[in-house]
């Protein structure tokens, strides 16, 4: 028999007798891909925003402006109703080396112990597929983000008020694939080697998985000031975060997603952080603004897991931003002063982006844009959108984002004001 076995506080590993291999454990982690490696433009998804390259700091409209800037919630006018997002949802990953894919097709050479083993020959063939599809996933890894956001926007002359609450979430899957695993089924496939039981303890290809989920309870503020006679608006963010980090590693052969929330791999930490930021009108077309999310810096460790602890890093990120605007379109750029830090083991990023918006109808807005990483460690993407406002009292907002690498995303969201 040759079956896939998990022992009580092990990783697993294949056991081999004489008939069958089960795989209902090799999953490549889709939680940590799916529902929750950097955050497009910082940490949270706004369909207009991502859809013009992840702007939002100078181009913000009120209703959103609490999740990109602050500030931006003056810039309601008189008539303009509490606005409402419920919600916005967004997803983008990067799979380069085809990880997912590569995980299915070595469950799929498991599944064919379990259901073709019934000759020794059976058995060589098997092998050899697993052994190839171990070669194909050799160094790979995959990385993605998520987020969702729910806000109320109460806007007014002196002090408008929103209440926000927006998570958003990174993970890391690494396949690490050792080549004594792979010369070890080769050798079963070329008829050198017959296996015995015990040899499954020599078989240690693992898969990592690291994710950080971030959950934001903020009460926004904002008020209008004149300096020159330039209208200067300043806006805060106070907020309760809450942060639950995931440090999950387990056999290749045995990686169960549904583990990957177990206490034994799960730490959480909550404490007190803030946003905020400035913007000034310099005319009736331009405006300029900066934002600051994440003031205050906090280290997480990772619970620690098989003898590896990683660090989660929170830290300002501080980023600078002009939109030019009139009756029909909207153009804007955003650059981060400062980088953005995930784990200590990941590389950081720090983005440029660039993009605009023309309002076709009263109910139609049409949107695209840019976003680079300009340290080059996450991928370049193409973002656009489109925006439906039937009676200004409904938006729908959808966003698509596409990059090389094998990455997308997506973006929707639904608000309404009254």
């Amino acid at each position: 028999m040759v079956s896939v076995k998990k022992r009580a506080g092990q990783s697993g590993h294949i056991r081999f007798s004489s008939r069958s291999i089960s795989s209902r454990h090799v999953w490549v982690p889709l939680f940590l891909l799916s529902p929750l490696s950097a955050l497009a433009a910082g940490n949270y998804f706004d369909a207009r925003n991502d859809a013009m390259g992840g702007t939002g700091v100078a181009s913000s409209v009120y209703g959103s402006a609490v999740l990109a800037n602050p500030a931006l919630m003056t810039k309601a006018n008189g008539n303009d109703d509490v606005s409402v997002i419920f919600p916005a949802v967004g997803v983008q990953l990067t799979d380069k080396d085809k990880i997912l894919n590569k995980i299915d097709d070595l469950s799929d050479s498991v599944d064919r112990y379990q259901d073709n083993v019934t000759s020794y020959s059976a058995l060589r063939r098997a092998a050899g597929d697993l052994a190839g599809d171990l070669r194909g996933i050799q160094g790979s890894q995959a990385w993605g983000s998520a987020g969702a956001a729910l806000a109320v926007t109460l806007p007014n002359d002196q002090l408008p008020l929103a209440f926000v609450v927006k998570a958003y979430g990174s993970a890391h899957v690494t396949a690490d694939v050792t080549q004594g695993d792979i010369d070890y089924l080769q050798q079963i496939a070329d008829g050198v080697r017959f296996p015995r039981p015990g040899d499954e303890d020599n078989l240690t290809s693992t898969a990592y998985g690291l994710a950080a989920l971030v959950t934001d309870y903020g009460v926004a503020m904002a008020h209008e000031f004149r300096v020159g006679g330039v209208p200067v608006s300043v806006g805060v963010t106070p907020k309760i975060q809450h942060t639950t980090l995931y440090n999950y590693a387990s056999s290749i052969y045995d990686y169960d997603k549904s583990d990957i929330t177990n206490g034994e791999y799960e730490k959480s930490n909550t404490g007190f952080n803030v946003d905020a930021g400035v913007t000034a009108d310099l005319s009736e077309a331009w405006t300029l603004g900066v934002s600051a999310q994440n003031l205050v810096p906090r280290d997480i460790d990772t619970k620690e897991v098989n003898g590896y602890r990683d660090t989660y890093q929170i830290r300002p990120l501080v980023t600078g931003g002009a939109a030019w605007h009139n009756e029909r379109v909207t153009a804007a750029v955003d650059v981060d002063m400062t980088p953005t830090k995930r784990f200590k083991s990941e590389e950081d990023t720090q983005y440029a982006g660039v993009g605009a918006e023309y309002r076709a109808l009263d109910w139609l807005q049409l949107r695209a844009g840019y976003r680079a990483d300009m340290k080059s460690n996450d991928t370049n993407v193409f973002t656009g959108g489109i925006g439906l406002s039937p009676y200004k009292r409904v938006h729908l907002d959808l966003t698509g984002m596409v990059g090389e690498d094998n990455t997308w995303g997506a973006v929707a969201q639904v608000g309404f004001t009254f």
